[in-house]
């Protein structure tokens, strides 16, 4: 089974999704800023998160393939997981409209509020009402049109939505807390001379990050296996 990484940056891969889309029976193929074919007919394709939006499709061409790969494989049903950017493309597939929210930059190590339906949610069913998760966002969108709200935070009401068996998430369930100290430094000039933000205090909330990475692992196992299971049903 193939599971197609659209990848954006060098230094943001897929962490901790990687070993557990391995685990469930994937082979990784990984994409930077293109889009292939042959994607339409992968078992799964995975988009990861990028400092664009995804209304900068002049500016980043490979925005508008992708866009056009997540709409026809919904499609045709077949499965697409996104992660912050990736979540905004797919809310975009489906008919939202992503823009810049109004909050400000979300960044940093906090919790989303898993809703009533999330909480119920067979793959999800079973995680705490509360989950430490990365944020690194400030684009959001709408209510997806046909899909589940699945969770929320204090700043943005968007942050994880089920659509058949595709998933969309704003957070950073993949990061660990090493990753994300990586990604402090690679941003901290745009961290602190653009958004004002103290990395001395972003950093001291990593060892919350450290402490939850176990149950964001099981998470991400969670839905390397359903993905397994939709992917041998469709053969």
């Amino acid at each position: 089974m193939r599971a197609v990484v659209m990848q954006h940056e060098e230094h943001e891969g897929p962490g901790l999704l990687g070993p557990a889309l391995e685990a469930a029976g994937f082979t990784l193929v990984k994409r930077f800023r293109t889009v292939k074919r042959e994607d339409l007919n992968a078992e799964l394709v995975v988009v990861l998160g990028g400092p664009m939006g995804v209304y900068e499709a002049e500016r980043h061409p490979f925005l508008g393939e992708e866009l056009a790969l997540v709409t026809e494989r919904l499609a045709l049903g077949r499965p697409v997981l996104g992660l912050c950017l990736g979540a905004q493309l797919l809310a975009a597939a489906a008919g939202s409209e992503v823009f810049v929210g109004k909050n400000g930059l979300e960044v940093g190590v906090g919790p989303v509020r898993w809703t009533k339906e999330g909480l119920a949610d067979p793959v999800l069913a079973g995680v705490r009402p509360r989950t430490l998760v990365a944020h690194w966002h400030q684009d959001t969108f709408k209510a997806v049109p046909g899909a589940t709200l699945l969770a929320s935070t204090d700043r943005y009401s968007q942050q994880a939505f089920r659509l058949g068996d595709s998933f969309g998430f704003q957070f950073h369930l993949e990061l660990t807390a090493d990753e994300l100290d990586r990604w402090f430094t690679h941003g901290a000039e745009e961290l602190v001379e653009l958004h004002e933000k103290n990395l001395d205090e972003l950093r001291s909330q990593l060892p919350k990050l450290r402490s939850a990475e176990a149950e964001n692992r099981e998470l991400l196992e969670r839905l390397a296996h359903h993905f397994a299971r939709v992917a041998r049903a469709a053969r």
